[in-house]
């Protein structure tokens, strides 16, 4: 099994692509700001933050935690529904 590489190396080869990421994200919600109306009760609003929210935590597994908080409960029923 391959050792992972020390995290100073990690921080190093990603540092301007996280940056570009998050300077990303934060125009995006900046275009939001700008825009007509308020999207405050929106609940996709609402699962952004608890995103962010995981992503500023100290907890192992933060990308698996954001994908379920954007990820559909299962249904036994999904044939059905979908048509599938």
């Amino acid at each position: 099994m391959p050792q992972p590489m020390p995290a100073p190396d990690v921080l190093d080869r990603e540092f301007l692509e996280i940056r570009a990421k998050l300077l990303e994200v934060a125009a995006s919600f900046d275009r939001i700001d700008r825009g007509e109306g308020s999207v405050e009760g929106d609940p996709r609003m609402a699962l952004y933050r608890e995103a962010l929210e995981t992503l500023l935590s100290d907890q192992p597994n933060r990308a698996e935690q954001i994908q379920q908080i954007f990820s559909r409960q299962y249904e036994e029923s999904w044939r059905t529904k979908f048509g599938v």
